[in-house]
């Protein structure tokens, strides 16, 4: 029974990591043409006591904005250029795909295991 509880707890933390995944996936494509933003990661940490996973801290991608190319910009230096953001909206894209796949696997996990948890209430109910 208390690896039943273990595995609705498991999943539960992972549909929640992947919650918090997406959400920084979503924030990164719709700042995607937002001067000087960087992209924001996360990563996910086992919870002490090996009961699931729980996002870690936020953390900003470091990697060179693009430069582009815009004489009339408000933002647009002596060069005409000034700094995007370094969001690529197809590593997003893919992101969120895996994201929402992860997310629906441990959602199939908690149903699973929610339903042989019921399972076996009813049997001990006869």
């Amino acid at each position: 029974m208390s690896d039943l509880l273990n595995a609705l707890s498991q999943a539960a933390s992972g549909m929640q990591a992947q919650a918090a995944r997406l959400r920084h996936v979503s924030e990164n494509m719709a700042n995607v043409d937002t001067p000087g933003y960087h992209r924001k990661l996360i990563r996910f940490r086992e919870i002490a006591d090996g009961s699931g996973v729980e996002p870690g801290p936020v953390r900003l991608d470091r990697s060179a904005l693009n430069r582009i190319y815009a004489p009339g910009h408000p933002l647009a230096d002596e060069t005409g250029h000034y700094d995007g953001s370094n969001v690529d909206l197809v590593v997003e894209v893919a992101d969120a795909r895996e994201a929402q796949r992860s997310y629906e696997a441990n959602l199939k996990l908690f149903d699973q295991a929610r339903r042989m948890t019921q399972s076996l209430f009813d049997l001990l109910r006869k």
